[in-house]
């Protein structure tokens, strides 16, 4: 039973002054009759201002690219149109990826050429439309997930071989010719093209060229105002412009009329052929989309909030959409579709919020093609194709090549590459795909075992995966380490199967039985063995904190398992576990039998071992890693870039926060991360002197100063009293008042992060102090002299410990009071 108490007018009051919002007793409800469903709400088709203002962005980018792109294909020109039309509706709508803008692809455009070479325009869009129906199988199986499992080394080659057979195609073009049916033909015809030159279509596609270049880096705030106008539509309408007014005769764009337009056929030919062609259009089409729709995922994670309204992509509705647009394009005669990458990107920067822009750049395609074909038909052609070849050289990355060479998959690129550019995409394919199988399989089987003995000890070193297939080689150079010796086997490798693991344990026993002692190091150990006894592995990571090393062990110091133990009983944790994708240990163990340590024994230093043991750890398996750059830095000199101003508090690791290592970074810590301001009376000298120290003598190029979450130093400043001196610490804080003076002058912007509010007076206060700190910064005479020299850039920071998140201050020009959202997305580098 219930009891019904009225809200007293007071707390209502407070409540709704507090914007809680609270049922009011005087205010009359509407009703509707008992036991009838509530009335539904009206509904309306609503379009957000972010929406509108996204949806004409890309616009302006997907118009001059998709007739660029039908023109390098050699279909009509009013396919590029329509495919974009059909992109943005159906694809939009369905689509299971919201941001996403689908279209005419430069990734598809040697497939199109080639097929409308060997079937004909009609027959190409039959071809276009089975694709599509393939799609919509592959969508309906729930494969798309699958789909991402091929290397991305076969993928960015498979691009790279398009981008340079678009590029040298649509060179022809530029140059004023007419480009051939094979990158190889264009090869050959390039020197008497040159010697032919059209001044006229040169000089059309120099200024579009420059256009695109020179538009994203205008400099100053007009610049920053003027690139939000994208650079294809200022580099092909600046390049009509200038030929319609110069009157110069050159080939332009001819869009014949839509009462002509040829719509899709049945393609003719071998069945082999033709399976291999709609094999190839589904494979290219759906990879480059689902490889999109992940990209912008990432993107979305960059604006908090979005995520929840947007939600994760559903890859395979994104297929389900992509299959239907395909049926719909090809059917009313447009050029296959997929997602577009640059056209994405723009969506998703420009402040999209739901798939509405994606519909309503469809929409105004539509409308242009129907209402602009006068003015489309000024733009030279070969401004188009110097568009075109300049998305072509984008495809070759030089961000994915340097990715593949840290992966060790360069040649699987470039055999993936040179296939494609030479005998086609599916040939290409099929080749990178074959030759990743091979270098999976040669890693898998390939071990090198090598000995050497330094200073008496004898090091076996194991790289690569150890299998049975390895363990005569093993044995081998196992016996070659002398009895009652001391060894180290060190294993950098991330499998060892059962036989293996047999071998070297029974090698281990017998070792140590005969007198030796034996060290086993690597991802899978970090052990060091004095007794014959079984292997065990701690799994904790090299930024674990010491307390969470928790290996559980019975009373008298074995391990557990029965595993080899550290002659302080404990089992010691391995830095190269940092390679490994395990999850560290982090739960507490409890009982008599168990070697975890809690928090009070660690803070009452019971174990008392727990730098020695980092120590340890360091010297046995990361100087061996670093010792060769140590000793260049020790002979060159410190020569870092940044110095990075921040608090002394124990949880903020800067190296790992920022993934820098030695010699990057010159640090400075105090507590609060505090600049006093220079002067007898307030300064401090120690900060001060770093400050010199770095900017004139080190010539750093950037200072950077770190706040963060939970600031005991800021929560210390909020506590005290105006007067209060009477220890170090207080005296220390005084240089935060101006932090709480700034923070209580409603007449400044107050600093936040970007999407939400600050959670309370501690957050707010940990931002200001960033921005207040970068103003006692610039009152440094070296500081000061160094930025009128444009020679140093300040940068704030704030790092959120619970979440893990980094957020940077605004650049000058910018809201220079909010921090943004930092995230490991890549940009999208995909092609057009």
């Amino acid at each position: 039973m219930s009891a019904c108490v009225p809200t007293p007018p007071k707390a209502l009051g407070l409540a709704r002054a507090a914007g809680i919002r609270t049922a009011d007793p005087t205010r009359t409800k509407r009703s509707h009759q008992p036991h009838s469903p509530p009335p539904a709400p009206p509904r309306r088709f609503r379009v957000a201002g972010a929406d509108l203002s996204a949806s004409i962005a890309v616009f302006l980018i997907a118009l001059p690219l998709s007739l660029g792109i039908a023109l390098a294909t050699g279909a009509p020109l009013q396919a590029g149109l329509v495919a974009a039309a059909v992109g943005g509706l159906v694809a939009g709508r369905l689509g299971g990826c919201p941001l996403q803008v689908s279209g005419p692809a430069a990734g598809l455009t040697v497939v199109t050429a080639d097929l409308i070479h060997r079937y004909g325009w009609r027959a190409t869009c039959g071809i276009t439309v089975l694709a599509g129906l393939a799609q919509l199988g592959l969508g309906c199986l729930r494969v798309a997930r699958t789909a991402l499992a091929v290397s991305p080394a076969v993928v960015h080659g498979m691009l790279a071989g398009i981008g340079v057979t678009i590029a040298v195609a649509q060179l022809h073009i530029v140059l004023g010719g007419t480009p051939q049916s094979s990158v190889l033909d264009n090869l050959l015809a390039l020197p008497a093209q040159l010697a032919d030159l059209h001044p006229a279509a040169v000089s059309m596609s120099a200024l579009t060229l420059t256009l695109l270049l020179a538009w994203p880096r205008l400099p100053g705030r007009p610049g920053r105002l003027l690139s939000r106008v994208p650079a294809a539509l200022v580099a092909v309408a600046g390049a009509t412009a200038t030929a319609a007014l110069a009157g110069l005769t050159l080939p332009r764009v001819d869009l014949p009329s839509w009462s002509s337009h040829a719509l899709a056929g049945l393609p003719e030919g071998p069945v082999l052929g033709i399976v291999a062609a709609v094999f190839t259009t589904t494979l290219v089409c759906s990879v480059q989309s689902l490889l999109g729709a992940v990209a912008v995922d990432k993107l979305i994670a960059r604006r908090p909030g979005l995520r929840a309204r947007v939600g994760r992509s559903d890859l395979d509705r994104e297929l389900l959409g992509q299959g239907a647009a395909n049926i719909v394009s090809g059917a009313l005669g447009g050029l296959p579709v997929a997602g577009v990458a640059v056209r994405s990107s723009a969506n998703v920067r420009s402040g999209a919020v739901s798939r509405n822009s994606t519909m309503l750049h469809g929409v105004f395609v539509v409308i242009a093609a129907l209402l602009m074909v006068p003015a489309l038909d000024l733009i030279p052609l070969a401004s188009l194709a110097a568009l075109v070849m300049a998305v072509g050289i984008q495809m070759v990355s030089l961000h994915h090549i340097r990715t593949v060479t840290r992966h060790r998959e360069v040649l699987v690129y470039t055999v993936t590459t040179l296939g494609v550019v030479f005998l086609g995409v599916l040939e290409g394919v099929t080749l990178g795909v074959a030759v990743a199988v091979a270098v999976a399989l040669h890693r898998l089987a390939r071990t090198c075992i090598t000995h050497e003995e330094k200073e008496g000890v004898h090091h076996v070193h194991v790289r690569g995966q150890l299998t049975f297939l390895a363990v005569p080689q093993l044995s081998r150079t196992l016996h070659l380490v002398p009895q009652g010796a001391h060894a180290v086997v060190e294993l950098d490798g991330s499998f060892m199967d059962h036989a293996a693991y047999e071998s070297l344990q029974d090698w281990q026993n017998g070792h140590t039985a005969q007198g030796g002692s034996a060290e086993l190091t690597g991802r899978r150990t970090g052990l060091r063995t004095d007794e014959p006894t079984a292997s065990t592995a701690c799994r904790c990571r090299p930024w674990t904190p010491w307390r969470n090393h928790q290996c559980d062990m019975p009373s008298g110091g074995a391990p557990a398992s029965g595993g080899p133990t550290h002659p302080t009983g404990t089992i010691e944790t391995d830095a190269a576990d940092a390679r490994d994708g395990s999850t560290p240990r982090t739960g507490s163990s409890t009982g008599s039998g168990s070697a975890a340590r809690t928090e009070a024994d660690v803070r009452s230093g019971s174990s008392g071992h727990e730098l020695a043991r980092g120590i340890s750890a360091f010297q046995r398996n990361t100087a061996p890693l670093v010792r060769n750059e140590l000793a260049r830095l020790a002979r060159e000199g410190q020569r870092p870039s940044q110095l990075f101003l921040t608090c002394a508090d124990s949880r903020l690791v800067t190296s790992m926060i920022t993934s820098s290592g030695p010699g990057d970074l010159f640090v400075v810590r105090n507590v609060g991360n505090l600049v006093p301001l220079p002067g007898e009376e307030n300064g401090d000298d120690s900060v001060a002197a770093a400050i010199e120290y770095a900017v004139d003598v080190l010539k750093v190029r950037s200072i950077t100063v770190c706040g963060h979450s939970g600031c005991g130093a800021v929560q210390a400043l909020l506590d005290s009293g105006p007067r209060e001196e009477r220890t170090p610490l207080r005296r220390w804080l005084r240089h935060g008042r101006p932090s709480l003076e700034r923070m209580a002058d409603g007449s400044r912007p107050r600093a936040r992060r970007a999407g939400r509010p600050a959670a309370d007076v501690v957050e707010q206060l940990c931002l200001t102090n960033v921005v207040q700190q970068l103003e006692h910064l610039r009152a440094h005479d070296s500081v000061a002299r160094a930025l009128a020299e444009d020679a140093l850039e300040l940068h704030g920071m704030y790092f959120h410990v619970g979440e893990a998140q980094a957020y940077l201050l605004g650049e000058p020009g910018e809201d220079e009071a909010l921090f943004r959202h930092v995230t490991e997305v890549e940009e999208l580098s995909s092609p057009a």
